[in-house]
């Protein structure tokens, strides 16, 4: 493949690169570098005695209270990438547990145009991908994005959307789409914590800050523009923002505002089955070897003769039985016929739409004196998303094809077949999608006492997000016996190539109503609290103590009027038939013109006043979860110098108490209703920090600690039904599910070459209990939040012989904790090295993660689910006179998707093809001219990589996806 070529290319380049960066470290500390800037600190006030600006210390540059998120306390640079480099070098060597970290090149110029992308190029971060190829969330260290705790400005984040186009997001991942790059000035991933920090990430913390006044004193104005060509699109869509930041001229007083909007396109081509499927043979079509022909998961049924105008020639009223279907599949055995795979709903998929995003933001700086500050930061931000999703589908599932000619490999895939009697659906589904967020956290830092030993922080937070989603369906098919067939290959390609004998994209081909869907989704979050901490000592020897309370929720509602709009399409359609509302469509069948007849139909009311169900057509179960939880934490911090070397030690202990309401819909007695449940649980977090120079240019990291995770609310949510009319038997949600608990272990060091460059090795390992699987419990029906009088008649005489609601004995099957544990162990290598004395400018930044996992016990998956177990990034970056040019390649290795048992078939699991990307990103700035401007020139995605899953067997194509290439081109500049 083209991408593994690159991959290894740029890789032996990189090792060759390196063995001359440990040789030329001395030439290169004499060489002309980009050098540190000098820090203008606006995070802490200074100590009163001193009157300097005070930096905190690296071992708390990434806990939980913000204003000590880095050493360098200030990002006042000088638009400098290899300075943003510097930057991170220097972050990791001052802190004393594992972090990593990216710095913007100056205030509004981050070095991605994608928060996720961004935190992709640090060691053990995986993204997962809409299927445009933009990155939505992260997962670190061989978990899932769920165990992932998402930090903005210190506070816990959460946003209302569902994700990419075929995600749920019901648990805690959080999509980072959503936030601008231009308002962040770093992402640190905390990858072991420390007792300061809010818990809930066993994989790791990741902490976004947002720019602040006293990051650059003065008065700046910031602007950038680009036009961005999306090459499945074929459109150039506008991308800008402006930044406006002033301080007075005494220091004690600053605001920045800044505002950004962008246009993108959203078009992808692709390939779909939504899963694989086998033959459903009858007693009559297995002939002798009735052993083979029920294969789980069949769902495919031919006919038991031939039909009228089944096509390819077929003779009506045939007997369809075993000796028929190997004469005309020769060389078949039955089992071979009994076990064919074909796709459930081989389908081509065109996404077409928008992408549209605007954010604005507010920061305001307070110092009325050197031993006080206080500051307050806000955030609005927006997205829109218009797209129409077309799906042109050969129906297998359910379907009646009948096989002529077929050949299968040796794991029994169709590979070549002339299928007669076949049936299509077009289904056209028009999303219209809306997520809105903000966020507002004020806080401050006072130093008390005479000599400013003893420091308080201080912050609250309110945010909020909503997310709607529309998006009907429309469904039309083609008749049965209209002698259609299909040429089926599957040879060699991505995906198999499918023929039909007629023309999909003609109006009049005879197309009949299907089914049409309206079901709507709607979101929202709603995060607030406060931290307070007290710290006596200085920034390198003290002890901390802290509370912080959060209050955390979300709400998921789902709506359903299909039936009722079936109805009237049914009546419009049989009024004035189906020619007035399809189309030819541009992607080679025909497309729905929904809004003649979303017109005809009274759509707009039917959709407004849509009744709540229980699930949303995304998968998500509706339902609330509110958790409100109190923490607290003691903490010490030392440096102590041994024989010239020294030792930084950060160590204590967090416990953080939670109460849990869950609340949801349920039918019950044939009528909705929401049943409310509730839990409370407290769990002590131990943790432990030490980073020792053993050189000046060698440091040895040592970290163990105690962390958590909380359960998947969508197991929790109750969506109880009761299977059975004396009300014994049930299924519900579990509240009751504890949290995941790891036990974590890190033992790694750096060495430091000079300047930006080092290398560094983190070895990693995680023991982890928590995991759940299908269960059955007992309870009294009076724990399970059901009204008795909700029940039905007969249910509520049948608690009632059973001793009543309080000792009536329910089965509950739901989601219990199991017994397993999960080992995951790793490492991390990275490896930065300006190469100055090869050519002045140049350097390459590299790692490597690899992770494996054991489990023991039941209930733990055997593989890790969504993970590749190897990863690696490679930049190669240029900088001088004026010019940057930077070429990024990202790579991850074949990953499995989901637990096994797909579609019925025991041995199926889907798996994600290995992927790597090539971005290039350069500029040039004309330092003479006014505002500097800069020009930008950036391709994404330059081989067109693209995203395939398989269902088991590599030429089993689950999906594929064609997202392009996109190219920016823009001009950013300062005043």
């Amino acid at each position: 493949m083209v991408q593994a070529r690159i991959a290894r290319t740029v890789l032996s380049h990189a090792l060759s690169l390196a063995l001359l960066g440990v040789v030329g470290t001395a030439q290169a500390q004499d060489a002309t570098a980009s050098q540190t800037p000098s820090q203008t600190p606006s995070q802490n006030p200074a100590k009163p005695q001193d009157k300097k600006a005070a930096t905190t210390d690296g071992q708390n540059a990434n806990t939980q209270n913000p204003e000590q998120t880095k050493t360098l306390g200030a990002v006042n640079v000088s638009g400098s990438y290899r300075n943003s480099i510097q930057f991170q070098t220097d972050a990791k060597r001052d802190a004393t547990n594992v972090t990593d970290s990216v710095y913007a090149e100056d205030i509004g110029k981050f070095p991605d145009t994608n928060i996720a992308e961004s935190l992709n190029r640090v060691p053990g971060v995986q993204l997962t991908r809409d299927v445009d190829g933009e990155g939505v969330n992260v997962q670190i260290r061989g978990l899932g994005t769920d165990f992932t705790k998402i930090m903005l400005n210190g506070d816990q984040l959460a946003v209302a959307s569902a994700g990419g186009l075929n995600s749920q997001n019901q648990n805690r991942e959080v999509d980072l789409d959503l936030l601008p790059t231009e308002f962040f000035t770093q992402l640190t991933v905390n990858k072991t914590p420390t007792p300061s920090m809010t818990e809930g990430g066993v994989a790791g913390v990741v902490d976004m800050r947002t720019t602040r006044p006293f990051d650059n004193p003065g008065t700046h104005l910031t602007y950038s523009l680009q036009g961005q060509y999306q090459s499945i699109g074929k459109d150039v869509k506008p991308r800008g923002s402006l930044i406006g930041s002033w301080t007075n001229k005494e220091g004690t007083f600053g605001a920045t505002v800044g505002y950004t909007a962008s246009k993108s396109d959203y078009d992808v081509q692709g390939f779909e089955t939504v899963g694989w499927t086998t033959p459903q043979l009858t007693a009559a079509q297995c002939g002798n070897a009735s052993g083979h022909c029920s294969p789980a998961g069949g769902s495919w049924v031919i006919p038991g003769t031939v039909p009228a105008n089944a096509g390819l020639g077929l003779t009506q009223g045939q007997a369809i039985n075993n000796a028929w279907l190997l004469a005309h599949n020769p060389g078949l055995t039955t089992a071979q016929l009994a076990n064919a795979l074909i796709p459930r709903l081989g389908r081509d998929a065109y996404t077409h739409g928008t992408n549209d995003h605007q954010s604005a933001m507010a920061s305001f700086e307070w110092r009325p004196s050197d031993a006080a500050h206080f500051y307050l930061d806000t955030l609005f931000s927006q997205k829109e998303k218009h797209f129409d999703r077309l799906d042109m589908n050969l129906i297998g599932r359910s379907g009646q094809l009948i096989p002529t000619n077929m050949q299968v490999d040796q794991n029994d895939v169709v590979t070549q077949a002339n299928f007669a009697n076949a049936q299509y659906f077009l289904e056209d589904r028009p999303y219209d999608q809306h997520t809105k967020f903000y966020n507002i956290n004020p806080g401050g830092t006072l130093l008390l006492g005479s000599d400013g030993d003893v420091k308080l922080d201080f912050q609250a937070y309110t945010q909020r997000s909503w997310y709607r989603q529309y998006a009907p369906s429309i469904d039309v098919q083609t008749p049965l016996n209209q002698n259609i067939s299909v040429n089926y290959n599957n040879t060699g390609g991505q995906y198999p190539t499918i023929t039909p004998s007629v023309n999909l994209n003609d109006p009049n081909l005879g197309w009949q109503y299907y089914r049409v869907n309206i079901q709507n989704e709607t979101r929202t979050t709603d995060n607030k609290g406060t931290r307070w901490d007290l710290q006596w000592g200085d920034d390198s020897n003290n002890l901390r103590t802290g509370i912080a309370y959060d209050d955390i929720s979300r709400q998921i509602k789902a709506y359903d009027n299909s039936a009722a709009w079936a109805s009237a399409v049914q009546a419009a359609v049989g009024a004035n038939g189906w020619s007035q509302y399809i189309k030819p469509g541009k992607d080679g069948f025909i497309a729905i013109d929904y809004a003649a007849l979303m017109a005809a139909t009274n759509y707009d009311y039917l959709n407004a006043t849509a009744p709540l169900t229980t699930a949303a057509a995304s998968g998500a179960n509706a339902g609330n979860i509110e958790e409100r939880t109190w923490a607290w934490y003691l903490e010490g911090n030392g440096k102590w110098d041994l024989g010239g070397h020294e030792l930084r030690v950060n160590g204590g202990v967090r416990h953080a108490a939670t109460d849990q309401t869950i609340a949801g819909p349920s039918s019950i007695g044939g009528q909705l209703q929401y049943v409310t449940l509730k839990n409370t649980y407290g769990y002590y977090l131990p943790s432990f920090n030490a980073a020792f120079n053993a050189t000046d240019d060698v440091v040895l990291r040592l970290a163990a600690s105690r962390s958590l995770t909380r359960p998947d609310p969508s197991a929790m949510v109750p969506n109880t039904n009761f299977s059975d009319p004396a009300a014994e038997i049930a299924t519900q949600g579990n509240p009751k599910l504890a949290p995941y608990l790891s036990t974590n272990l890190d033992f790694g060091g750096e060495w430091y070459t000079g300047n930006e460059g080092y290398l560094a090795l983190d070895l990693f390992g995680k023991r982890i209990k928590g995991f759940t699987v299908s269960g059955t419990n007992l309870v009294p029906f009076s724990q399970m939040g059901i009204p008795f009088s909700s029940l039905t008649d007969t249910q509520q005489q049948a608690i009632n012989l059973r001793g009543g609601p309080s000792q009536a004995m329910v089965q509950v099957s739901q989601q219990v904790n199991a017994d397993g544990t999960l080992f995951i162990k790793g490492a991390e290598a990275n490896w930065v090295q300006p190469l100055d004395f090869v050519v002045k400018g140049l350097g390459v930044q590299a790692n490597y993660t690899v992770t494996s996992q054991k489990s023991i016990g039941s209930g733990v998956p055997a593989q890790a689910i969504g993970v590749s177990p190897h990863t690696y990034n490679v930049t190669t970056y240029w900088e001088n006179y004026g010019a940057m040019v930077r070429l990024s390649y990202t790579w991850n290795s074949a990953q499995v998707s989901s637990t096994a048992n797909q579609n019925g078939l025991p041995f199926a699991q889907i798996k994600t093809d290995a992927r790597g990307q090539l971005d290039l990103s350069a500029s040039y700035q004309f330092a003479q001219w006014m505002s500097k401007p800069t020009l930008t020139f950036n391709v994404i995605n330059m081989t067109k990589a693209n995203f395939r899953q398989t269902l088991t067997y590599n030429n089993a194509a689950y999906t594929y996806y064609t997202p392009g290439y996109t190219i920016m081109l823009g001009i950013r500049g300062t005043f």
